[in-house]
């Protein structure tokens, strides 16, 4: 995920203060980073890939001159990390820099278009379109205000702007849609930033901009308009009580819950992936004789789900495979009609990088979903779909997650089309479900924080909690366990519940606790049989269930209501509750679940 930072002053040099406030965005991960200033007329740009202090030793990043610019710390969406695809990105004719955060949907559509217009872009991001866009409608108005306003409602997808130009030589442009933007108020400067922390030495006094706000900055005032229709409107202020520290988590205690509460914000960015790459790789599948989902730890777990929503909905066999055990298990039985799709946040997992060299040289058809362009992983496949979650600071992947369970849902959507396996009313459905998910998971989210809360104290000081569930929520049970084991050290079990009478049933006794994923599918039914003989035990019944349930909530003892959904996006929104539980139980017994004993973020040694 991009950071942004912009600042407009009376006299102080602004360049230092850019710098100083990337720093202070430097926790949210980046590849490359660049700042623009104004002065005399002119632009001044400075960017590179690497980190900040890097590209300051090299270029000197605080002798840009003037009292204006914008900054921005990026994290590769679209084109890989390089000099020419750091932002700042400009016109035609260096006249208007822009950064950007977010994703631009349509972006392939107005390149052609402007291309067109005989406008020429020199990177591989989404983002150039903007500054080209813009420059385009001042060319029709000679009026930079209303060609920001024209440009800006040419654009779908999410975004956090910030634009500097010559045309408006003592104002900053910034404008939000998705994308986190506070404006920093203070006196003979304002600020805006993706994040509080960039401004907050300077002034604790902000205002949030609502999606669909542009506003206007310079050294004395602001005004904030609509950009639909451009209404002038009243934000109110803020004063934040953050100190840096708090700030650099946006006011949650640790990386993990804050990661956990974005979820809503980064699955929109999931959801906006190109749908050229993510058809090209169904593409791929559906020509296969056989396929398979390779990955390791939780993404492994989003490979499980995946498997049941290819074969739902596209009538698609495909095996998830562990990488470590892939070359041992089936290196003798792939060939150049396999196709294998590696699933990885990293794109450097050990495990994952062996197994795709392994299949390379075997002539199968290697694909990928990734979280981070330019690693080895994506330089390794014949095609990627990016999962656009951006970087994950919490060991305990999160976000990360659930981003992946929707890139696979949208590929098993572009399968279903391909093959001919889904109706156009179904379609209709699954498209109106899945443009529901950021919402629901808000709620969800919101709703749940203090209830497993309350859940995490009955489960902290238990000497094992068991995991169950059924069909493609076998899953759920997978990743649930794992967070309670990595980061609250409780040793955790999880099984198919329908296997729960071959073995685990041994081990439940009174107080046991036994959670059930139990959604409103085709598997409930048989869940309550396998919970009433865990309650037949004297174990601790735990489900998560759809709201309203009666006869569920009956035989728990404890009943997390999820609102009603259809069952193909339950793996995605259940898990998040369970994340919850991991996290204040870890927190309930004094562990730091950002910095779990004995682990790292990608495991990327043998």
């Amino acid at each position: 995920m991009c950071r942004i930072c912009a600042a407009v002053f009376q006299a102080d040099n602004v360049a230092p203060l850019l710098h100083a406030g990337l720093k202070r965005l430097e926790y949210g991960g980046y590849d490359s980073a660049g700042i623009a200033t104004l002065h005399g007329g002119k632009l001044y740009i400075k960017k590179d890939k690497g980190k900040i202090d890097e590209i300051h030793q090299a270029l000197n990043l605080d002798d840009l001159p003037g009292s204006i610019g914008i900054a921005h710390t990026r994290w590769a969406t679209h084109g890989a990390p390089s000099k020419v695809n750091a932002h700042p990105h400009t016109d035609c004719k260096g006249e208007i820099a822009v950064v950007h955060n977010g994703i631009i949907e349509n972006f392939l559509e107005l390149k052609q278009e402007l291309e067109n217009l005989r406008h020429v872009f020199i990177s591989r991001t989404d983002t150039e379109v903007i500054p080209h866009l813009i420059e385009e409608y001042y060319k029709r108005t000679n009026n930079f205000r209303e060609a920001c306003f024209q440009a800006l409602r040419r654009l779908q997808g999410t975004f956090a702007i910030a634009i500097l130009s010559r045309y408006a030589k003592d104002m900053i442009v910034v404008a939000r849609k998705g994308s986190p933007l506070l404006l920093g108020i203070g006196n003979g400067f304002n600020f805006a930033a993706s994040d509080a922390i960039a401004f907050l030495d300077k002034t604790k006094t902000s205002i949030p901009l609502e999606d669909g706000d542009i506003a206007f900055l310079s050294s004395s005032s602001y005004e904030i308009y609509r950009i639909e229709d451009a209404t002038p409107v009243k934000r109110k202020t803020i004063t934040i009580d953050w100190d840096l520290q708090q700030a650099s988590k946006e006011g949650y205690e640790h990386f993990m819950l804050k990661e956990i509460m974005e979820q809503p914000y980064t699955m929109r960015l999931s959801l906006g992936a190109q749908k050229q790459y993510v058809d090209l790789l169904a593409e791929f599948m559906e020509k296969s004789s056989k396929n398979f989902l390779v990955a390791a730890g939780t993404s492994y777990h989003s490979c499980v789900a995946a498997s049941y929503l290819y074969s739902r909905l596209a009538n698609l066999a495909t095996i998830p495979v562990i990488a470590s055990e892939f070359i041992e298990q089936y290196g003798n039985a792939i060939d150049v009609n396999t196709t294998i799709l590696f699933v990885s946040q990293s794109g450097e997992t050990y495990d994952v990088i062996n197994a795709a060299d392994f299949a390379r040289k075997k002539a199968c058809t290697v694909l990928g979903i990734c979280n981070v362009i330019g690693s080895t992983l994506t330089r390794m496949v014949r095609a990627y779909v990016h999962q656009q979650s951006g970087p994950e600071i919490g060991v305990a992947a999160t976000k990360t997650y659930t981003s992946q369970l929707i890139i696979h849902l949208l590929l098993s959507i572009s399968l279903a089309k391909k093959r001919g396996k889904i109706s156009q009313s179904e379609m209709d459905d699954i498209k109106e479900t899945i443009n529901e998910l950021p919402s629901l998971a808000e709620q969800i989210l919101i709703s749940k924080q203090k209830e497993m809360l309350e859940v995490s104290k009955l489960i902290m000081n238990k000497n094992h909690v068991f995991f169950l569930a059924r069909g493609m929520n076998y899953a759920t049970a997978l990743e649930g366990r794992l967070k309670l084991l990595e980061i609250a050290y409780i040793p955790s079990t999880a099984y198919p519940a329908g296997e729960s009478k071959h073995g685990p049933i041994s081990l439940i006794e009174e107080g046991v606790p036994v959670i059930f994923i139990a959604p409103n599918d085709e598997t409930r039914k048989l869940l309550i049989g396998n919970i009433m003989e865990m309650k037949a035990r004297k174990a601790t019944i735990i489900t998560l269930g759809e709201e309203g349930d009666s006869e569920l909530m009956q035989l728990s003892d404890h009943y997390i209501a999820m609102p009603r959904m259809l069952p193909i996006i339950t793996p995605i929104l259940y898990i998040m509750p369970l994340q919850l539980l991991a996290y204040y139980t870890a927190v309930n017994k004094g562990l730091d679940p950002d910095k779990p004993r004995n682990l790292a973020k990608s495991v990327t040694v043998l």
